[in-house]
């Protein structure tokens, strides 16, 4: 009994000296419990620190839904809940395809006929076909020509359409760059009067922003107030664009700023490697691993995808690749200006057959890979740069 009293009864300075000690070892067994980090977290964190401009691997974290202020935008187009709900709705709203080249093709195509969301965006398929398409499947890759069109009637792209996510990331839009009145583009403005497509980057906006204006008008579809009350979007348009006058409120123009500012949110916060940027060790797996330490580094796929996004929205490359023509691109030949990408567009020697770098989030979804549609798997594009032989002989 005496002992037992004895030990119920340590003075509360030994007790407190103890605990103390106590939490000391344990904060040594964390530090090396630390110290057994894989060691290509470590690596992989290290060069993202090293390519970072401002030195930290947080550069490379993409915004959240609700960071706003964060993602990217157009000062003439602000972001804000309101307009990127309504921007949403039409971009799923068929009900805008009333200017079709054929009767029967009324209310077929949206925005998102070409920009498939389960497809990374993009068509399931080779080429997108708007107005003068039928058919669908799961991604896009069952829409075929309908044959009430002829193949100058469909409304189809001549280079297979981008990726909408981390669009946001992308200055001047399109492969060539040539939507958007500021970045790349100032001092091409003597182009714009003799191109009808790029007359657009006169009103200043930025590049979605004129490429969607743009692009409402291409792909045949109509805005107007009285439609916009039979659909009921007007309140939206109300809440959307309150500093607009009503009279010119219901617009096309508005519409495509709508849709620009719901792109502009198709951010892909919560892919694996985002995660393992904010902290979760165990997002990637050991080969995904290995394959950002070769990414980062000794494969320097970073020289060309690099930024928050890993696109490069600076420069366009010439890596020699197919054009869509050659891999059943419908409304296209070897004389389409888009196949001599930002060349094409300024008509600069040193800017023939270069074109924009995607971003990489959620490209394989899509199924198709380069401006031509060339590749049908990360594989056969990893081994193309492996082999470093021009596929094109149109290419210098």
């Amino acid at each position: 009994m005496v002992t037992l009293k004895r030990i119920l009864f340590i003075p509360m300075k030994l007790i407190q000296t103890c605990s103390l000690i106590l939490i000391y070892l344990l904060s040594l067994t964390s530090c090396t419990t630390d110290k057994l980090e894989d060691p290509l977290d470590a690596q992989i964190r290290q060069r993202l620190v090293d390519l970072s401009p401002n030195g930290s691997a947080d550069y490379f974290i993409l915004p959240e839904d609700q960071s706003l202020n964060e993602i990217p935008q157009d000062p003439k187009n602000p972001l804000h809940l309101d307009k990127i709900q309504l921007g949403k709705f039409l971009f799923y709203e068929t009900g805008l395809a009333l200017n079709p080249i054929q009767g029967v093709g009324t209310g077929t195509y949206s925005c998102a006929t070409c920009h498939v969301p389960s497809a990374g965006f993009m068509p399931g398929a080779a080429q997108g076909i708007g107005d003068g398409g039928l058919g669908f499947g799961e991604n896009g890759e069952n829409r075929f020509n309908d044959i009430n069109y002829t193949v100058s009637e469909l409304d189809v792209q001549g280079a297979r359409p981008l990726s909408l996510v981390n669009v946001a990331f992308s200055t001047n839009t399109s492969w060539n760059g040539q939507f958007g009145a500021h970045d790349l583009n100032e001092g091409t403005e003597d182009i714009w009067e003799d191109d009808e497509s790029t007359e657009v980057n006169h009103l200043g906006f930025s590049g979605i922003e004129s490429q969607n204006i743009e692009g409402v008008k291409l792909h045949r579809m109509v805005v107007n107030k009285t439609l916009m009350d039979e659909y009921r979007y007007t309140p939206l348009f109300d809440s959307a664009f309150p500093e607009i006058a009503e009279e010119e409120r219901y617009t096309a123009q508005t519409a495509s700023l709508a849709i620009s500012a719901y792109i502009r949110c198709l951010i892909p916060n919560r892919a694996p490697f985002q995660n393992w940027l904010k902290g979760e060790k165990e997002a990637m797996t050991k080969d995904q691993k290995a394959g950002a330490a070769l990414f980062f580094d000794k494969a320097r796929c970073y020289s060309c995808h690099r930024g928050t996004a890993l696109n490069n929205p600076d420069q366009f490359f010439a890596i020699g690749v197919q054009d869509l023509y050659e891999n059943g691109g419908l409304g296209t030949d070897i004389d389409d200006r888009r196949n001599k990408g930002r060349g094409g567009f300024t008509g600069e020697e040193d800017d023939m057959f270069k074109f924009k770098v995607p971003q990489l989030y959620n490209l394989r979804d899509g199924g198709f890979y380069f401006h031509g549609s060339s590749k049908r798997s990360m594989r056969e594009v990893v081994e193309y740069f492996n082999t470093a032989q021009p596929e094109n002989s149109n290419v210098p």
